[in-house]
């Protein structure tokens, strides 16, 4: 038996991945999501997210103005389910890339003369405003989210544990080490900070949930035939 833990709720579908006898399966929510309420400067040509989050407190801020140019502005995000949901809200994504480091190398290289609106969390990762900064891009970023930890203490072991995000990871390490745990690790941003504490993490080809449950079925079917 697998004892395999995720630091977020998953959806019915998502835990069906993990349905077989070989795997116990436990989930708490090591972050919560406070949504701000903040004003949008119109004097920019385009947005970017790096999170479902920042979209949706975007959204969650315009609801009452479906007529605001606002929707009318070109988007820039990290993750293929950023993408989804913004497209989902009828708004125009014009680069979708990985992580948010490959994201600003792109606008770097391809917009260097435009101008951007960072929305993010106050916990947000400094590689983006940092290559933009340094390649002296005219943008400014507004925080529309705040992340709080949520601790909680386990006192048994796991064989796996599942890692959406950098705060995920300070979360759940406040109070439970990772001891001998595989980290399975969302993208690489989350696996930079879990690397701080442990050598044992595998990270999906692509950073969906889906792609991370599957790696963690493949990951223990092979050990167990052997």
């Amino acid at each position: 038996m697998k004892y395999i833990l995720s630091t977020k709720l998953l959806t019915p579908d998502q835990k069906a991945i993990l349905n077989d006898d070989r795997i116990h399966f436990l989930e708490y929510q090591a972050i919560k999501i406070q949504y701000r309420k903040f004003q949008l400067p119109d004097d920019f040509d385009n947005y970017i997210f790096t999170s479902q989050n920042a979209v949706e407190a975007f959204i969650g801020h315009l609801s009452n103005f479906q007529g605001n140019p606002q929707f009318d502005k070109a988007c820039f995000c990290v993750g293929e389910k950023t993408k989804l949901l913004l497209e989902k809200n009828g708004l125009k994504v014009v680069k979708m890339a990985p992580n948010a480091a490959d994201l600003a190398r792109f606008i770097v290289k391809y917009h260097k003369n435009e101008s951007f609106l960072f929305l993010c969390g106050n916990r947000r990762n400094n590689d983006l405003p940092n290559i933009l900064t340094s390649n002296k891009l005219h943008f400014e970023e507004i925080v529309v989210y705040n992340t709080e930890l949520n601790h909680q203490q386990f006192l048994e072991s796991f064989d796996g544990i599942l890692f959406f995000s950098p705060s995920g990871v300070k979360s759940y390490t406040a109070t439970n080490d990772i001891g001998n745990s595989v980290a399975f690790c969302i993208g690489n941003t989350t696996a930079k900070e879990a690397s701080l504490l442990t050598d044992s993490i595998i990270v999906p080809e692509t950073p969906t949930i889906e792609n991370l449950l599957e790696k963690v079925t493949s990951h223990y079917n092979l050990s167990i035939k052997k």
